[in-house]
This record gives C-alpha cells, structure tokens and sequence, in this order.
C-alpha cells in the first residue's frame, strides 16, 4: 500500500501551501502522487502504488477504495487530479479502467475533496512541453520538476504528472474545473 508519510499535514512549505493529490487509475496498479504548491513552488510529498491483486472486480475495486481512503486520510490533500480513461481498443478493458477510475473519483469526494480532471495529452503538455512525450520523458521531468534524486516508476510518475498539471491548471484548462463534490448526499 502506500509508502509511511513523508511529511505531516501541518509541515506545509508555508502556512498557505496546497496539496493536490494525483491519481493514475488503473485496474491492477493505480499510481499516486501527493505534492505541495506554494505559489510557484512545487514539493514533492509522496507516491507509490496501490496494487488490487487478483480476484473478483468487485473486491478489486473495493481494495483501490479503500487504499486510496487510506492515502487522503495519511497525506490530507486539498484536492485532487485524476487522469481522464483514454478509449482504448478493447472495449471490456476501457469499462475496467473506468470503474477503476470511478472508485478513486468515489474515494476522493467521499472525502469531500474537489476533483478536477486532465487528459493524457494536457498532462504531458504541462510536464514535459508536447502531448505526444514517451512515458520515460514524463518521468524524468517529473524527477526534475520535484527535485527527486532518481525518477518515480511509471504509475507513480503518471500520477505525480497528473498533480503537477492541476498546480498549472489556470493556463491548462481543465476539463472539469468545477470539478465534483458530494453536497447533501448527492454528487454535484
């Protein structure tokens, strides 16, 4: 599951710094990625991957659940970025990254957190400059961008990426940016 915490909630880089949580959804491995922003600074906090194992989909969905709860109640982000399901040319693997994808949305705003949302192409243009960057590039710049002495593995830098576009949202345009919040039992 999720790496011990590197840093608590109250050692924010300045009393106004924000933590934006960033998911990579995936069936098997969702990566995930916590960073800080104060104004034009960016920090690294956290990132590993949450592993379903094998077995039925509703227990596998149930363990991304419940270990990405585990990672909003460890790191507490402001918020959070995940990265829109591309169509893929499976049809019954593309219904299996969303749900996945579904869980981590129900995870964060049942946690009250705003979720915005990001392509792949808006991802890696705000991380490495072109949205047609080789994973391999988005992860040394990810390295780079948060000063990490070596770069993240692949789900871990999707992630982090994924945080890293919505701290340069304003200039992005997110696809949501209202994003999604739970208000009196419903999802608006």
């Amino acid at each position: 599951m999720p790496a011990p915490p590197a840093a608590s909630h109250a050692s924010r880089l300045t009393p106004h710094a924000s933590r934006i949580l960033g998911i990579d959804p995936g069936l098997r491995l969702t990566g995930f990625g916590v960073i800080e922003q104060s104004g034009q600074k960016l920090a690294y906090v956290a990132s590993g991957v949450i592993k379903s194992g094998e077995g039925e989909l509703p227990t596998r969905l149930g363990v991304l659940f419940a270990g990405l709860n585990e990672v909003i109640a460890t790191y507490r982000p402001d918020t959070c970025a995940v990265e829109i399901v591309f169509v893929n040319v499976n049809p019954q693997s593309t219904l299996l990254l969303g749900q996945a994808r579904g869980a981590a949305v129900c995870a964060a705003v049942s946690n009250e957190l705003m979720v915005a949302e990001y392509t792949a192409l808006q991802i890696k243009q705000a991380v490495v400059g072109h949205g047609k960057a080789a994973k391999e590039q988005v992860q040394e710049m990810v390295k780079r961008l948060l000063g990490l002495p070596v770069a993240p593995k692949a789900d871990a830098a999707d992630a982090l990426a994924c945080a890293i576009a919505h701290a340069h949202g304003s200039r992005l345009g997110a696809h949501s940016t209202a994003g999604y919040r739970v208000k009196g039992g419903r999802l608006v």
